[in-house]
């Protein structure tokens, strides 16, 4: 089943427990992050809480426990829900205090939910996804998993709205990442993604990626690139918590390659399945 877990309560994923003075609601001053649970074990647990933290400590907030204590907290939610397949979503305000912009001294509010996996349509994922090219209009520090997504959100409804999965965000000329997910070509048999530099969330399945390009002999390379070299790739495919790795196909209605997800993508997500 669902459950929640607000400052150390146990509660029901649709109390309504949100205080009108919480920083997150007022500001978006917090960050989150989303981790995967396989046949009841966390996927990349390490690497989930420290990003966690580094976004945290970038934002200048205290979380007010250790990373051991909030991975107890996750385990025990998880045990609770009886879910053995689930997402678990985490967040971190700078509490509950007054509207005022300057740091109140209170603790951190901590929060978090494990519900149900959702997963990909079984017909996008076998036929590949479409995306649509936006500019990149967020901040400059999008390595910190802050709470503040609203270009994201429209970027997203626009592709949508055009009938694309995703937006692929393209910033001075260089395609980044997409607007939930980090975003990779392939070109003569090499992958190739954006560096991670503050202009892209440094992804935990971007860094499973990279490591099974490795397992599999296949070359990866961190180098930005142009919609033009897109539109030229073999294949093309994202990746996220939710999403894992899905092949893209089509970019504002051109496909790309022959129109059909690739063997590189194919093997990846083969490889990723025999981790889980």
């Amino acid at each position: 089943m669902a459950i929640a877990y607000l400052n150390g309560k146990i509660i029901s994923s649709n109390d309504p427990v949100l205080p009108i003075d919480e920083r997150g609601h007022q500001f978006g001053d917090g960050v989150y992050e989303v981790i995967r649970v396989y046949n009841g074990r966390v996927f990349m647990m390490p690497e989930h809480m420290e990003r966690f933290f580094k976004s945290a400590e970038a934002i200048k907030l205290n979380v007010g426990k250790s990373s051991e204590e909030i991975m107890a907290i996750v385990d025990d939610l998880i045990e609770r829900s009886g879910l053995q397949d689930c997402d678990v979503y985490m967040q971190a305000t700078r509490g509950i205090a007054p509207r005022n912009h300057l740091f109140p001294n209170v603790p951190a509010s901590i929060s978090m939910t494990v519900k149900p996996s959702k997963h990909v349509n079984e017909e996008v994922r076998e036929s590949g996804a479409k995306i649509k090219l936006l500019p990149d209009e967020r901040w400059q520090n999008c390595w910190i998993k802050s709470l503040n997504l609203l270009p994201n959100i429209l970027a997203k409804q626009e592709a949508f709205e055009s009938g694309a999965l995703e937006a692929v965000l393209i910033r001075d000329g260089y395609i980044t990442e997409g607007s939930s997910s980090n975003f990779f070509i392939v070109k003569n048999g090499e992958i190739l993604t954006a560096p991670a530099t503050n202009h892209i969330l440094h992804g935990i399945t971007r860094i499973a990626v990279k490591e099974m390009a490795l397992e599999l002999d296949i070359p990866f390379r961190e180098q930005a690139f142009t919609s033009d070299e897109l539109l030229a790739a073999d294949e093309a495919f994202l990746t996220s918590t939710t999403q894992e790795i899905l092949p893209v196909v089509e970019v504002d209605g051109q496909k790309i390659g022959n129109g059909k997800p690739g063997e590189v993508v194919k093997k990846l997500y083969e490889l990723f399945l025999e981790k889980m």
